[in-house]
């Protein structure tokens, strides 16, 4: 028993419609202005077929695969673009409260945020990774997000792994792909080969093997998962740029290192990279009144440290250059997140690089720190 399926490329359609019938609303891959978001999905014909991305530093663009083995017809050969999936599971702009008075009375009334029944269809590995780090930020206890956690608790995931990297990706190297590493409740693998084209499907979950026994589908051959084995392995050596080894310990040992400095003339601090980072969570709230005093309402929204103003306290701003701003971000990414979660807050999604106007590389920055520590100490 090798506890793994194939469905045929005209069979997926079943799995989208098995989870509709579920009363999963599917969110998968669709093209919009350029660029892979993630969108509402009724037919498997509205999936980008055909289609790989060009990523580079400040860089993307979607070209037609022309690479031949069936590339025309593949669903899942791009990698990652700028949406990731916290912005369903926790929203950039939410409504918390809402306060109105009349003559006699004053009411507070929280926000009723019923939770949409999610199905994410081609979650990659690196998004998996992001999702269990934001579930450690969100379901922790006493302070647990309660809007965030009734989503994620209905949330199926249907992952696919990636056969074929992105110009940024180094998951590799952060343990966290192109091999989807559990956290699903079905994990599909496309395979190419002549006319042929299937999925090698396997269940993660009870609920995973439920819907998979509505679909139409075949006992996988041992052929078929070495050829799954090969695509995913080909994406990893792909990968050709990682992330330097010891990275948190490199960045706590230099927190005046002049390379902060160098990286901040260039630093435009937009903070494109925490708005399209699949696990930063930093937020900041917004109280709205109306003109005429009546009603009042309270919004959450994303926030980012590379803000003036998000490192606010009485005085004056803590961070109020770009270089300490910078500094912050990317040591608490690779560094301090270590120390509050067990795991680094950087899943090798290579989003922060691609969507950086100017290019700026987290992994040159670690590398060229490291390599100054190395000269320093008459190393190689």
């Amino acid at each position: 028993m090798l506890d793994a399926y194939v469905i045929e490329r005209e069979q997926l359609q079943g799995l989208v419609d098995a989870l509709a019938v579920e009363g999963y609303q599917v969110i998968g891959p669709a093209m919009e202005r350029g660029a892979i978001v993630y969108a509402p999905v009724t037919r498997v014909e509205e999936l980008p077929a055909g289609y790989i991305d060009e990523q580079a530093g400040g860089h993307y663009r979607l070209r037609k695969d022309s690479a031949g083995e069936g590339g025309e017809r593949a669903l899942f050969r791009y990698a990652v673009g700028p949406h990731s999936w916290k912005r369903l599971l926790f929203p950039a702009r939410q409504l918390l409260w809402r306060a109105e008075r009349d003559s006699d009375s004053f009411r507070i009334e929280a926000a009723q945020d019923a939770a949409a029944k999610y199905a994410f269809l081609g979650v990659r590995g690196c998004e998996l990774a992001a999702i269990r780090i934001q579930d450690r930020v969100f379901d922790n206890g006493d302070y647990a997000d309660r809007g965030y956690n009734a989503k994620r608790e209905q949330a199926f995931l249907v992952a696919v792994n990636c056969t074929r990297a992105g110009g940024t990706c180094f998951c590799s190297s952060m343990g966290s792909g192109p091999q989807s590493d559990g956290g699903y409740d079905l994990v599909l693998t496309e395979l190419l080969k002549g006319d042929a084209h299937r999925f090698l499907v396997r269940a993660g979950t009870a609920r995973g093997r439920e819907i998979l026994g509505r679909v139409e589908h075949q006992e996988a051959r041992v052929e078929d998962i070495e050829a799954a084995d090969r695509a995913v392995a080909q994406a990893a050596a792909s990968m050709e740029y990682p992330m330097p080894d010891d990275a948190g310990a490199i960045l706590k040992r230099n927190p005046e290192h002049p390379r902060w400095q160098t990286v901040a003339e260039r630093c435009l601090t937009c903070a494109n990279c925490t708005m399209v980072c699949p696990t930063c969570f930093c937020s900041t709230v917004e109280d709205t009144t109306s003109l005429d005093g009546n009603q009042a309402e309270r919004w959450r929204s994303w926030d980012s440290c590379f803000t003036v103003d998000f490192s606010f306290v009485h005085g004056g701003s803590i961070r109020q250059q770009g270089a300490a701003r910078y500094r912050q971000w990317i040591t608490h990414k690779l560094a301090y997140w270590q120390d509050q979660f067990d795991s680094s807050g950087c899943t090798g999604c290579g989003r922060c690089i691609t969507w950086c106007p100017v290019g700026i590389d987290i992994r040159e920055e670690v590398a060229a720190i490291q390599a100054s520590e190395r000269m320093q100490s008459g190393g190689e």
